[in-house]
């Protein structure tokens, strides 16, 4: 059986605007020896999928600067840090980036947005019967052009690699379970 392993410290390195980065000093179980970890404390993300009553899925376009690369997306984004419920800020997030908006907002699915390094979580939202109904408001940094895409397409766009974002295929992914009554 795999044991947790024990934090003996943590020292914080920087503040990064959108993430802080910490050092943590732990004990391996097996081995009783230290081993420094760099970890990344973000607040929490969500992502929406919006779906149209034609059975389409509200999606973005834009440019990510980590892969310098146009993505297609489901909208998204950052919690600010005093919200506290991922189905507010995702319906937040829904209206800003596309103007759209629906019924029965409700959380989908809860994934570690990547458990090795970075300790926030990403909620995926579904919200139906969406209709575009406000203009967008875009922050600063963001650039979008909404796109509706065919529920049926989601499927070959992932395995072509035309979405490629990896919390977005895990949010797709639980969607299809939805869809197929595995989830409620």
């Amino acid at each position: 059986m795999v044991k947790p392993w024990v934090k003996i410290r943590s020292t914080p390195i920087g503040d990064f605007r959108i993430f802080k980065l910490r050092q943590d000093t732990s004990i391996n179980p097996r081995t009783g020896q230290e081993h420094d970890f760099y970890i990344a404390d973000s607040v929490h993300w969500v992502n929406v999928l919006a779906l149209t009553p034609e059975h389409q899925l509200v999606m973005v376009e834009q440019f990510r600067h980590g892969s310098q690369t146009v993505e297609l997306e489901i909208p998204g984004g950052m919690m600010d840090p005093e919200e506290t419920d991922p189905v507010v800020c995702g319906v937040r997030e829904l209206r800003e980036e596309t103007g759209y908006a629906g019924a029965g907002a409700r959380l989908l699915a809860t994934v570690h947005a990547n458990p090795a390094i970075f300790s926030n979580n990403c909620y995926s939202v579904i919200v139906e019967n969406c209709r575009l109904q406000h203009g967008v408001e875009f922050d600063q940094g963001e650039d979008l052009i909404t796109r509706l895409v065919p529920v049926a397409d989601i499927p070959r766009l992932v395995a072509a690699e035309k979405i490629k974002h990896p919390l977005v295929v895990a949010a797709l992914y639980h969607f299809e379970l939805w869809q197929r009554g595995l989830k409620k």
